[in-house]
């Protein structure tokens, strides 16, 4: 900095404030300044500013596995709020791990992110009560978190009912529940949904649920083994899964095996995401506005993050919408 303001004839001081306070610098001086600093090749020292004042131009987002395509689009949300913010966004992917999910929420501490959006385990975990009671904003991304925190997420129990009230009217009576483990929140909502469409239906239906270890295209296909298994007097002649990726993996298995979607077994994915619509047969599915959980999930962040009184926490619930493509058939 000094060299800097030894180049453009002005104070170290006019040179701060032309990179933390530009509004404070005539037009001329400003010009000055940035040509010293071009001609220079000077970059700011953004660790020691940080040591200085006790925070970064960054937060975080945590999430449970960066290759499901779903998480991907909430981020680019959360990457659109942080740079209307001018700040730069960590990406960090648990693995649907604990133990990483704790190494990256000290490691967010310790760096002074301005504050920690996260998708977790357990909305309710103690450390990250911890993080947020030493300061940190955190808030709760696509789950439910109570009174004392901010989260964004979506009417799950609406998904799962809108789904299997979908295969009812398309003349479907058993239908398979496919997704897990039931631990899961969400995962539990979508199923409490889609029994609630059931008993709508007088128990002229009937739910099976098929619970899978995790949320992926492996366990897709294992599920569309089991399904396919099992006598065609019992098969479910439908499925709604609790993710499109498993969705797709099921959709993928039943093409492998010889037997055709939606004839034989109709299927509903959730999240709608890209690769949905790019199906093989294209794949009808409860969707989320992925970009708008991010970036509101954000916007609340950075609300308490420059909020210097009191914070009201805010949990917003969105509504889901069901897409319907050539993955279920409208039955006679």
């Amino acid at each position: 900095m000094k060299a800097v303001a030894a180049r453009a004839g002005v104070s170290l001081g006019t040179v701060s404030n032309v990179l933390n306070r530009p509004e404070m610098v005539t037009e001329s001086t400003r010009q000055r300044v940035l040509a010293a600093i071009d001609a220079l090749g000077f970059v700011r020292n953004e660790s020691a500013r940080q040591l200085r004042g006790g925070g970064s131009r960054t937060l975080a987002y945590v999430v449970l596995d960066t290759s499901n395509p779903f998480f991907t689009d909430v981020a680019m949300g959360v990457q659109e709020a942080a740079d209307s913010a001018g700040l730069a966004v960590y990406l960090c992917n648990t693995g649907e791990n604990q133990q990483r999910q704790e190494f990256y929420l000290d490691l967010l501490e310790q760096q002074r992110v301005e504050g920690v959006l996260i998708t977790p385990l357990n909305a309710h975990d103690e450390r990250i009560a911890a993080l947020a009671d030493r300061g940190t904003p955190v808030v709760i991304v696509d789950r439910g978190a109570g009174p004392g925190r901010c989260s964004v997420a979506v009417n799950d129990v609406l998904g799962g009912e809108l789904a299997v009230t979908h295969l009812l009217e398309t003349g479907h009576r058993r239908i398979a529940f496919v997704g897990g483990p039931r631990s899961i929140g969400q995962i539990a909502d979508r199923i409490a949904g889609a029994e609630r469409a059931i008993a709508a239906a007088g128990g002229a239906a009937e739910l099976t649920v098929m619970e899978t270890a995790a949320l992926n295209v492996a366990e897709g296909r294992r599920a569309g083994e089991r399904l396919a298994g099992l006598p065609a007097a019992r098969r479910p002649t439908a499925a709604f899964c609790g993710n499109d990726m498993l969705a797709l993996g099921l959709l993928q298995q039943m093409v492998r095996l010889g037997l055709r979607v939606p004839d034989d077994l109709a299927i509903v994915g959730y999240d709608d995401i890209e690769f949905a619509e790019a199906a093989a047969v294209p794949l009808t599915s409860v969707a989320q506005p992925r970009h708008l959980l991010g970036r509101t999930a954000a916007e609340l962040l950075l609300a308490e993050a420059r909020t210097t009184g009191p914070h009201e926490h805010r949990q917003v619930v969105f509504d889901p919408e069901l897409v319907v493509r050539a993955s279920t058939l409208r039955r006679s």
